[in-house]
Order: C-alpha cells, then structure tokens, then sequence
C-alpha cells in the first residue's frame, strides 16, 4: 500500500471512530454493539413538580423511540419554583441531541452558562443526566449499575436515624429501636440540628433587644454532647456504630475540641463540624482528632471537593448526587476519593425523592470505596405515585434489576400528591442566633 493511501486510510477510519458530535459516522463495531437499534434524538423535556410544597422535581427526556424515556432528580425543598425555569434554558441545547452521549452532555450543559456551578443549575442538569443514566439502561435492558461497571455488593447498608427525643434516655429508646428494625449504623442527636446546645426562652443573660426565642451556645453542645455518647454508649455498648451532624454551628477551635472530647465513644463518623468557609482548618482537625469526619454535603463542584480527597483531610466524603450535578460527576468524584482511602456516604435526608434514592443506591453498589448510605423512608401514597422506589429491609438496600433506575413514575398519583403551585418560588430557611444575636452558620 503507498503511503498516500494508507494515510487516507487511517484518516477514515479515525473519523468513523471520533466523529463529531451529532454526526452519525459510526464504526462497523458500533453498528453491531447496537444490534440494529435506530438512531435516537431528544424530542421533548420537562418537569414534574409534586408532593407536599411541590418540594420533589423530577425530569422526563423523552425521545424519538416511541414510549422510551428516563426520568431523573432535580428536587429543591427550598427553592423548587427555580427548577423548572433552568431546566427548560438546558433544553434549548439538548433538543435533537442524542441521549446516548452523556458525557458530552453533561461537559457541554454544565458550560453554557460560562458562570457555572450554582446549585439551581447543577440540579436542573442532574435531571437531565439521570434521565439520561435511566434512558440507556432502559434501551440497554440493563440496571444503571451494570453500565457503571457492575456490582461490588450484594445490598447497601444505611444509617437510620434514632428519633429525636431532647432526653438522654429517650435517645437510647431510639437506637435500641433502631438496633431492633435491623440498622447497624444509627445516627443521633439531641432533638433536631443544636441540640444540645439550645438556651430556652427567658433564661440566660440577654442584652436589651435581643433574641427573646431560644438560642444557641456552642460552649453548651461541647459539653452535653460528648455526655449523651457517654451515656448511650454505657446503655447500648460499642456494638452499634453511632453517627452525628454538628450542623456547621461551630467557630473552628470549639469544633476542634467536640471532635475530640467524643474520641471514647468511637464515632463512625462525625458529620460537617466546619462551615464551608472554614474548610482550611480540617487540616488541623485532621492533626488533632482521631474522631472520623465527614464532609461536606453543602459543596457543590467536584474540583471543591478535591482538597479534602487528596490531603485526606476526611474519612468520608458527602454529597446529594442531584446536588452535585448527577450520577456522571457523582461517580468521578467517588473515583478520585477511591485514590486517596477516603470513602462516600451519599446524602439523603425526608426531603429527598425516590429517583434520586435510586440512582445513590446504583452508585453504592458499583464502586469499591463505598461507606454508608443515608436511608429514606417513603409513604404509601409517595410509593404508589413511584413504583420500584428503593425500599430499605432491615438495614439494606437492595438494588432493582429493572432496567434503567428502576423507578417509574405515575403521573396522575404525582400530581394528587401537590399541594402547592409549581410556582412557589421558595422558603427562607430560619437561622439559629446567638443569646447577642449574632447569626450561626448552618
């Protein structure tokens, strides 16, 4: 063969294997890897709001396959009225693309508004990209876990949550009934988020002005908490593995000092004790303290997460999948922390959906560093408007076989389920305050 023929040669065969976006100049080998399956286009996208304050938003891509389309998470309890809005800017560039380039997708969206990595947008694009995760399992027949490599467990451990009693004794009654209902790993705190550390109403010295309602005293939590893990773990043992969520209510060095007073209890792990804007000090923390930590659920870019991966300034690294942008930048923040020994333990949390439950539970069960998961509990009336939403049994979730995510939805039961319009644009999420009123970071 003359060289000029050969390199003509190597020139088409190059642009069948690396054709430009949109163009369909495929390989003999991905004609056949496709058995025949026609060329497919995005034809419609759009948004389903539902439940109570129209807190879960889910995203259905339809396609040009009659009847085959994915569904995907974009829920924001706090802002839902801002969803669908950013959805349908996405979908401008998304109509006649083809689902099956996931990643182009994804790169291309996440940079079509240049000043990217907000959390409205990260999860109007994780309603896209599980959408598109479920669309190629389906076409696939396929569960998302076998196109993310496959199992690596037979079922997901979670962690439940022990009721929230403001009691020392009432907690124990919470992780003994959960120890009971078959959970291993069982979070507890004193009442809700600062508690603890809360000053009633009327008591303490307050300022002419002040905050009349309860407030919050971090001196008060570093002294109560490491007491109630004293006093369950001398009722319950060691037994249970015992998690809590400081909630960011900390100045660094108060955090510093929890993370070590609770070291005789032996935590899992303990859970955001530093506010985003003082990520920096976790390399203190990390010098000072034996007590795992996790963090940190509240970023939302995996470049924001990298400094904690790799000076593994946290055991567990946490994240809301839709929060992050979906399954394709969950999973590649996950293979940089299986780098670095450092593991996950994906958020959810009662405001959180099924769909979203599902595609963590995928996620969980396909990569080696895996941690803890937290559980959901869904109602009948929410599982009757889901069909296939992940069902925690004693303790485990067990991933669908079902192609896709597993999890439909019925439309009809949805909307019964919203009580609020579509349109609420959100709800202001209240501060704790200091007995001088100053603002605590949650």
């Amino acid at each position: 063969m003359r060289r000029r023929d050969y390199l003509k040669s190597t020139a088409a065969l190059a642009g069948a294997a690396f054709s430009p976006v949109g163009e369909k100049f495929l390989s003999a080998q991905e004609v056949s890897a496709r058995r025949g399956l026609p060329p497919l286009k995005i034809t419609k996208i759009r948004t389903i709001q539902t439940r109570p304050n129209a807190g879960w938003t889910i995203v259905k891509v339809e396609t040009s396959e009659p009847g085959l389309y994915g569904i995907g998470s974009a829920g924001d309890f706090f802002r839902p009225g801002t969803i669908p809005p950013a959805v349908e800017v996405l979908a401008q560039g998304l109509l006649g693309r083809d689902p099956d380039e996931i990643e182009d997708i994804w790169q291309s969206s996440y940079m079509s508004s240049l000043w990217r990595n907000n959390a409205t947008m990260n999860l109007a694009l994780s309603g896209v990209d599980m959408a598109l995760w479920d669309l190629k399992g389906k076409r696939a027949s396929m569960p998302v876990y076998q196109l993310l490599g496959g199992r690596c467990r037979v079922a997901v451990p979670v962690y439940d949550h022990a009721h929230e009693s403001t009691s020392f004794d009432g907690v124990v009654e919470g992780v003994r009934a959960s120890t009971e209902r078959g959970f291993t790993h069982i979070r507890i705190q004193l009442g809700g988020y600062g508690g603890g550390g809360f000053i009633d109403p009327g008591k303490g010295e307050r300022p002419v002005g002040g905050p009349k309602g309860r407030v919050f005293d971090e001196d008060l939590y570093i002294e109560t908490i490491p007491k109630l893990f004293e006093y369950v773990r001398s009722k319950v043992g060691f037994e249970p593995k015992l998690l809590h969520d400081a909630q960011e209510h900390f100045t660094p060095l108060k955090a510093i000092q929890l993370a070590k007073l609770l070291e005789p209890s032996r935590l899992f792990f303990l859970e955001d004790v530093l506010n985003l804007e003082q990520i920096p000090w976790y390399r203190a923390l990390r010098q000072a303290t034996v007590t795992p930590q996790a963090a940190h659920e509240k970023l939302t870019s995996p470049a924001e997460y990298m400094p904690l991966i790799s000076e593994r300034l946290v055991d567990f690294i946490r994240f809301r999948v839709s929060k992050v942008g979906g399954i394709t930048p969950a999973r590649k923040i996950a293979a940089m922390a299986e780098l670095y020994g450092v593991r996950t333990a994906f958020q959810e949390g009662g405001d959180n959906d099924p769909v979203n439950l599902a595609a963590a539970m995928h996620l969980d069960s396909s990569i080696v560093n895996f941690g803890i998961q937290e559980e959901n509990h869904f109602t009948d009336q929410e599982r009757e408007a889901f069909p296939g939403a992940p069902l925690v049994q004693r303790g485990f979730l067990y991933p669908s076989t079902q192609p896709g995510l597993g999890v439909e939805i019925n439309e009809v039961l949805a909307a019964k389920m919203l009580t609020s319009t579509p349109g609420r644009p959100g709800m202001y999420y209240p501060p704790d305050r200091k007995i001088d009123g100053t603002f605590v970071r949650p």
